[in-house]
């Protein structure tokens, strides 16, 4: 039996047992840190297995705590996407480009300043999204707010080592939403106090600090490994400078393809068959996305923000984050080199999360 992670030639080149299971074994039984699972890793499986209600991201006879809500399914985990879904709407994030783009800029300005030589992990991959969170849900203490979001990132969220530092940055949030339901604000945080539905009501303090972790959790770690990713990729291309005047959209969408994050593990609320295997109840099932995104027979759009009923809600603000950076680091530092070979960059890789821990970079 397998043992996740999968050992990969270097931190950004798929596993090359993914084409093995896919041709062979679709379905395989595999250990982790958590118990044994079964693992995805066909295109077809994926789209099929993340769209089944059988498969929930509970475990069967988990009571779930309703600050948790986006980790459930039905008709609580559908209110509540109907009550956010507004503020992440596409015309609200196009208002944002201004503050996006000058963003980016004061964080190449800090990798400018700071090296060479930088490591670009620490100087932009990873405050850059932390200050457009913070920016969107309106945090001032931001340098208090990373520490926090950096200590919650550096834990698998699988492991009860996860617990402290996820709930120190909900007791952060908590004092926030606190301070907003006394003074309204006009940014995302206001908007979800504020928002109300006839049939639904409205979010409570409890939502609305796990919305805030889960947009950190999910947010910030996309765009730091696909950052990274994009830069490493077309740097040892030798297409980096290119990104300073070309259209990068198309490199954002190939980037988030290879680079997105695993989605949460899924639990068999019944027997059920997924490609032919035999998954009993209370079974965990893991989706590599990144094998079904590298699956020869994938010929729809790819599934970097997963698929169903909990794709990320967030998408439309990774790209634009991601389409505002790639164009000024690439004019600022048009000779940009790695400073170590890509299979030394150090990464973190758990069963489900995984993202660069440095990039050694000089110009």
């Amino acid at each position: 039996m397998l043992e996740l992670p999968l050992p990969r030639p270097d931190p950004i080149t798929p596993p090359p047992a993914h084409d093995a299971l896919r041709r062979e074994s679709p379905v395989a039984r595999v250990k982790t840190v958590a118990g044994p699972a079964w693992l995805v890793t066909s295109a077809d499986l994926a789209v099929s297995a993340l769209s089944d209600p059988r498969l929930s991201v509970t475990p069967p006879g988990v009571e779930v705590d309703v600050r948790a809500s986006l980790f459930q399914d039905g008709p609580a985990h559908a209110r509540l996407r109907r009550l956010v879904a507004g503020a992440f709407r596409p015309a609200r994030i196009a208002e944002m480009r201004g503050r996006l783009d000058a963003l980016a800029s004061s964080y190449v300005d800090r990798v400018v300043e700071a090296g060479p030589p930088v490591d670009l992990v620490d100087v932009l991959a990873a405050p850059l999204p932390i200050a457009v969170i913070g920016d969107l849900v309106g945090i001032s203490r931001l340098d208090e707010f990373r520490v926090l979001v950096d200590a919650a990132l550096a834990v698998d969220p699988m492991t009860a080592d996860a617990a402290p530092a996820w709930d120190s940055l909900g007791a952060f949030v908590e004092s926030l939403v606190t301070e907003r339901r006394a003074v309204p604000s006009d940014d995302l945080l206001g908007d979800l106090i504020a928002v109300r539905d006839t049939a639904d009501g409205r979010l409570s303090d409890e939502e609305l600090v796990a919305l805030v972790q889960v947009l950190v959790a999910a947010g910030a770690l996309t765009v730091r490994n696909a950052l990274v990713q994009a830069v490493v990729r077309s740097v040892s291309s030798g297409r980096f400078a290119a990104l300073a005047t070309a259209d990068v959209s198309a490199v954002v969408e190939d980037v988030i393809r290879q680079a997105g994050v695993e989605p949460f593990p899924r639990f068999a609320v019944t027997d059920l068959v997924l490609g032919g295997v035999e998954i009993a109840a209370g079974s965990m099932v893991l989706v590599s996305l990144e094998a079904a995104n590298h699956d020869p027979a994938r010929t729809a759009t790819h599934l970097g923000f997963g698929h169903g009923p909990h794709y990320c809600l967030g998408a439309a603000l990774a790209r634009a984050q991601l389409c505002a950076v790639l164009p000024v680091l690439a004019r600022r530092l048009p000779g940009l080199r790695l400073d170590v070979p890509v299979a030394s960059i150090p990464w973190f890789r758990g069963f489900v999360d995984h993202g660069p821990l440095a990039l050694p970079v000089s110009w």
